[in-house]
């Protein structure tokens, strides 16, 4: 009987992620719908570097829609137990859509859960907040946005070894 694929991240490893969700207010016309496509480069099994691009489209009954794009370079440690991968980490990045601009920064964590030695299902969750200037981030922290995302990634490119 064959061993169990050894399933993490290694060294010189790139990683894309896409993953979704959905809101709907029960009783309403009102919901949001949102995706994500994030890359990021592993220096070895424990960081990682990249960047996420976001889309969000809200929509209200009897009021305008709108949509708001985020753009976050992120930092993660990531901590190998076998098929489970739980990390922690956080992002600075911007929020914008065809009227604003504005600053975003905030934790993220969760576990990425190895279902073959190169793809995962990931569920995370981050909090994010906004600013206008950087000397503000510390009296926005509590008025941000609590978001929990599932998906699916690849890793490719690093040097594993077989046993």
């Amino acid at each position: 009987m064959p061993s169990p694929a050894v399933a993490a991240p290694v060294g010189g490893d790139s990683e894309v992620q896409i993953s979704g969700g959905a809101f709907h207010a029960q009783g309403s016309d009102t919901g949001a719908f949102n995706a994500e496509l994030s890359y990021g480069y592993f220096f070895n099994s424990a960081w990682e570097l990249g960047v996420r691009q976001g889309y969000n489209y809200t929509y209200f009954d009897k009021s305008r829609d709108f949509w708001t794009l985020t753009t976050t370079p992120f930092i993660h440690f990531n901590l190998p137990f076998g098929i489970f991968v739980p990390y922690v980490g956080g992002g600075i990045g911007a929020a914008y859509n065809d009227r604003d601009f504005t600053g975003v920064i905030g934790p993220d964590a969760g576990v990425k859960i190895f279902l073959n030695p190169q793809t995962f299902l990931k569920l995370g969750y981050r909090y994010e907040y906004f600013f206008d200037r950087f000397k503000d981030v510390d009296n926005n922290s509590n008025h941000g946005n609590h978001i929990g995302a599932i998906g699916i990634g690849f890793v490719w490119g690093g040097t594993r070894t077989t046993k």
